[in-house]
């Protein structure tokens, strides 16, 4: 037997300061995407807005300059820049040291977004350079960092004066490293719908954003005055409101809680939560307190009114919210999120206070308003009676037809059970499939062939999206369940691959069928997405044989365009019309390897935003899809 290779204090690794960041940037950001490099602007922001909520800021400008990097300038009470007992400013020890800021003491900041004090230090570590001013005291204080390390000598420990001012206020310009980041161009649409929310979410905040990257500086104003009631009306803005919208607002045990609901004439909801103006992507205690509360007071008043009767079951919370669009958003001391990136609120004292609030609040609503509780109990009805149609649909599709996993035929299943360590490749038409079925390590790689586009789920009922034989099969493989329309059923601890790949020719078929997979997993399996396993594989598009050299794999035009100009001698170009081109040998290398092969992790930053693009790209209004198209066809990102 072997012996073990000895392990002692040696082999123990202290990374100092900033060093952490660099090294794992992923856990402090989430990821070095898109989504993580413009969640850099996010942090910058959100100090800023914690000072509008402390009463010293009321404008902030937001500003992606001609050169790549972003300037975050507010009119607060600047950071602190007086010597700390740490011996040295403490603008510095905020920028420079982990776990530093003012959001740990209760009196300078009641509640804040940055609860964990490395917002700014963080952004500092993973950028090329970052440029600091602080206008407090009639001076201004000036520092410099580049990839997190001070360039700039204190006096005495205090940052040197640049010039006078009568204006106070903290102004941060930074450069995201490209060392760090996979692509370091701002997405301006993602923060263009994140500063708007942020403005609905703070009604007495402006926020002024400019883009100077293009010929054209844009220049927008975010302020909304109708605060989170304006937000849900932006959000139905196209649709059929059945009442108008429901604002309330209450306080209690040091909690805030701010809430405005309208329900719409669509079988579909939308609740959106945020605590201390942070949006929670996977919601957390204070949207599981309103939801539990709304449903019960909605079954009683409809067990009061005599609408459901003593042998009727209560409506689900399922039923109760289709066609409900709400936005609840808390103030709390104290929050725990799971996670730097607070995509989910753990407090239950946070349930408990929403929950309180929400009964109390809605039920003196709909006293006073009894038409409209009719209508919403009428959604409720509508809901509960499809439900229940649905319900003996699913019974009849997926569990009397009911594919066994090992047996179905088109599956071609991996070896292992570990699902930690398990892939399963959807990929199109048999030809592909086989290839990829041959290439493929069949100890941990499934191979799943479909036939041809998957029903396009935007336009369909429920019953039709069961009853497609594709979507059954996909369903069945997984192995969690399906999340529409009959409570919740979806068990993501029974999926079966870490990773789902969507494996599509590089051409505009290839495209078109992987959008019709992402809006099937966004609208029916979205915790697949939210919980990071659902992938896009990227087949090459050309094979560039040299005749002198190594042959190379090009992905796109772009890599073309990039390969002519850097390879000097002749060479042949070889296009692939479809993966089902490719031998066993290229699949793997090219496709399947997870040493050389290139996957997107597909991401939703911005629940509002994706719902929106999906229902306008799979939609049936055909003048927005092909007006989108148009203008982002040089823009293809997987982030949505």
């Amino acid at each position: 037997m072997a012996k073990n290779q000895e392990y002692g204090a040696e082999n123990i690794t202290v990374l100092e300061g900033l060093e952490a960041v660099r090294k794992r940037p992923g856990m402090y950001i989430g990821s070095v995407s898109r989504k993580g490099l413009n969640h850099l602007i996010y942090e910058i922001v959100d100090n800023s807005v914690d000072e509008h909520l402390a009463g010293f800021c009321d404008t902030i400008y937001v500003t992606l300059e001609a050169d790549g990097s972003c300037t975050v300038e507010d009119n607060g009470r600047g950071i602190p820049v007086g010597m700390h007992e740490k011996g040295m400013s403490a603008a510095r020890l905020v920028f420079t040291t982990l776990h530093a800021g003012g959001k740990f003491d209760n009196d300078a900041y009641k509640t804040s977004g940055g609860l964990h004090g490395v917002g700014s230090s963080v952004v500092n570590a993973l950028s090329t350079y970052l440029d600091l001013q602080v206008c407090l005291g009639g001076k201004i204080y000036h520092d410099r960092y580049e990839q997190g390390n001070p360039v700039i000598d204190l006096d005495n420990g205090m940052l040197p004066v640049i010039g006078k001012t009568k204006k106070t206020g903290t102004r941060i310009n930074f450069l995201p490293d490209p060392e760090i980041f996979e692509k370091t161009r701002f997405k301006e649409e993602d923060v263009k719908s994140r500063l708007h929310e942020t403005a609905y979410l703070n009604p007495r905040l402006t926020i002024v954003y400019e883009d100077r990257r293009g010929e054209v500086t844009e220049h927008l104003e975010f302020h909304e005055e109708e605060g989170i009631s304006g937000f849900v009306k932006d959000l139905n803005r196209k649709a059929e409101a059945v009442h108008d919208v429901v604002y309330f607002k209450g306080e209690s045990e040091g909690i805030t809680v701010e809430a405005a609901f309208q329900y719409i004439n669509e079988f579909h909801e939308n609740v959106l939560g945020f605590c201390n103006n942070i949006y929670n992507a996977e919601g957390g205690a204070h949207l599981t307190g309103f939801k539990t509360v709304f449903t019960t007071v909605i079954n009683n008043y409809a067990r009061e009114l005599g609408i459901l009767k003593e042998k009727d079951s209560n409506f689900t919370g399922a039923d109760v919210r289709n066609g409900l669009t709400a936005v609840i958003s808390i103030k709390h001391p104290d929050p725990r999120f799971e996670g730097q990136t607070k995509t989910k609120l753990d407090n239950q004292d946070a349930a408990r206070v929403t929950g309180k609030i929400t009964g109390e609040e809605i039920q003196l609503y709909f006293d006073k308003n009894l038409e409209n509780l009719k209508k919403v109990i009428a959604c409720a009805e509508k809901a509960a009676k499809i439900r229940k149609s649905e319900e003996k649909a699913k019974t009849n599709l997926l569990t009397k037809q009911k594919f066994s996993f090992d047996s179905n035929g088109k599956l071609a299943n991996c070896e292992s059970r570990d699902a930690s360590i398990c892939e399963i490749f959807i990929v199109e038409g048999d030809s592909a499939g086989g290839s990829a079925k041959t290439a493929r390590d069949r100890k941990y790689q499934a191979i799943l062939p479909i036939r041809g586009k998957i029903l396009n789920v935007e336009k369909a009922s429920i019953d039709k999206v069961l009853a497609n034989a594709e979507i059954k099969t996909m369903i069945n493989a997984f192995g969690c369940g399906f999340s529409e329309g009959f409570g919740n059923d979806f068990d993501i601890s029974k999926l079966r691959y870490d990773k789902i790949i969507i494996m599509a020719d590089a051409d505009v078929d290839g495209a078109h069928i992987s959008t019709l997979l992402l809006t099937l997993f966004y609208r029916f399996l979205p915790e697949l997405i939210f919980e990071g396993h659902v992938y896009i594989a990227m087949p090459p598009l050309y094979k560039a044989i040299p005749s002198k050299g190594a042959e190379e794999y090009l992905y796109d035009d772009i890599a073309l365009k990039k390969y002519r100009k850097r390879h000097k001698g002749p060479f042949t170009l070889q296009r692939y019309k479809g993966l089902g081109e490719m031998d066993a040998d290229q699949l793997w290398e090219t496709t399947l390897n997870p040493a050389t092969r290139i996957l997107k992790q597909v991401e939703i930053e911005d629940a509002r935003m994706a719902s929106d693009v999906t229902e306008m790209l799979m939609g049936t209004e055909v003048p927005p899809r092909r007006e989108f198209i148009h203008e982002h066809a040089h823009d293809a990102e997987l982030d949505i």
